[in-house]
Order: C-alpha cells, then sequence, then structure tokens
C-alpha cells in the first residue's frame, strides 16, 4: 500500500556514514528531512547534496535533522562526500544512508515491488528513488515531494515547506500559497468565524471561507 500523508514513517536500521542508524531512535523528538538519491557520484544528486551542506545550519535551527539516502553501500558514499565537499565548499555534516538492497526505497514506495540493482545499472535503474519526505517528532510522514531525473531539487523549497508545517503542527492554521515566514497565516473552517475573532484580534475575513491572522495574533 502507498504510503500517505500522516502515515507512520517505516522504520528501519541501516548502515550510514555516520554509523549504524535506527530511523526512529535518530529522528528523536525533533523533524527529520529524508531525501534520497537513485546513485552516487552523479551530476544532479552531487548539486542537491552540496545544497543540503551549504543549508545545515538552517535546518538545525529548526531543530530538524535531515539524512540523504542513496542506493549505493557505505564505501561508496564516503568517497563520494568527498566530492561533494569539494563542489559545496561546506563538510557533509549528516548523514548518507547505504540502501543497497533496496529495503528503504521499497518501504518508502520508492520502487516497484520488484525492482533490482543490475549489474553496471545507471541512475535510470532506480529513477524513482528521488523522493523528499519530512518527518514530524510523532514519526509521522507529514509532507513528499517527488522529483523526475531532470528537475534538481529546490532547497529553499522544502525549508520554507518545512517552516509551514512547523507553523502549522497542532493548531488551527494552514498556510497560504506562496507563504514565507512572517507572513499571515489562514484559520482552519474548524474555527467559527465568531470564535476566531475572538480568539485572533487581527483577524482578516477577505471572504466568509478565507480567514487570516499573524502567528501571534
Amino acid at each position: 500500500m502507498a504510503l500517505r500523508i500522516n502515515d507512520i514513517a517505516p522504520n528501519f536500521t541501516a548502515d550510514s556514514t555516520e554509523g549504524t542508524i535506527t530511523l526512529h531512535d535518530w529522528i528523536g523528538d525533533g523533524y527529520a528531512v529524508l531525501f534520497s538519491h537513485p546513485k552516487d557520484f552523479t551530476p544532479v544528486c552531487t548539486t542537491e547534496f552540496g545544497a543540503v551542506s551549504r543549508l545545515a545550519g538552517e535546518f538545525a535551527k529548526r531543530g530538524t535533522k535531515v539524512a540523504g539516502i542513496s542506493v549505493d553501500p557505505v564505501e561508496h558514499h564516503l568517497k563520494w562526500k568527498a566530492d561533494v565537499e569539494t563542489y559545496s565548499g561546506q563538510p557533509v555534516t549528516f548523514p548518507i544512508i547505504a540502501d543497497d538492497k533496496l529495503e528503504i526505497a521499497k518501504a518508502y514506495d520508492m520502487m516497484p515491488a520488484e525492482a533490482y540493482l543490475p549489474d553496471g545499472r545507471t541512475a535510470n535503474d532506480t529513477a524513482t528513488v528521488r523522493t523528499t519526505f519530512i518527518i514530524g517528532p510523532d514519526k509521522k510522514i507529514r509532507l513528499m515531494l517527488i522529483y523526475p531525473m531532470s528537475v534538481g531539487r529546490n532547497f529553499a523549497e522544502i525549508l520554507r515547506c518545512l517552516d509551514a508545517v512547523r507553523a502549522t503542527d497542532g493548531v488551527p492554521f494552514a498556510t497560504p500559497a506562496d507563504w514565507t515566514p512572517g507572513e499571515k497565516v489562514i484559520v482552519a473552517l474548524s474555527v467559527p468565524t465568531d470564535e476566531a475573532k475572538a480568539r485572533f484580534p487581527d483577524l482578516e475575513v477577505v471572504l466568509p471561507y478565507l480567514r487570516k491572522t499573524g502567528l501571534n495574533g
């Protein structure tokens, strides 16, 4: 069955460049971003890992751990890591998880059940393994983004999505299109307008079903 928003992220134990990781234990009580890749030593993936390296401080400020997953063994990851650091000019401070048996890719529904790794494969053989997951402290999947081989991920957008997920977690808010931190949020329809006016003094009623407020009221 395909994974859906609010499903518990499948737990796993796997080798990584930072040692053995058990996902749920590693996440702890914060958020986590998992971003997967079809092969080491590929150009787009190298630029993406470099982008995450440059944003490491931003994820840390948000109490969020980041891990890459690539369908290659750890010894390949360690060699590729040096290329990423050369490209980005920044150290790779997050783990790169090995999924050379496709166990994680299949558990996260990133590959067909019968998928395997042929000898002499290229990244095209595992092309669907280009997915990003945001996972909450409760270990539930909050967001999934899937990219084709030809489109590099926009990690500024992934960071924006993380901000939106965190801002609306457990509160009756949603974010409008193109929202960025500091802008008004939408009050959920579960809150009647009269109640919303009482709870949020700055309430802006744009339409009967579209009410906005600042996060601090």
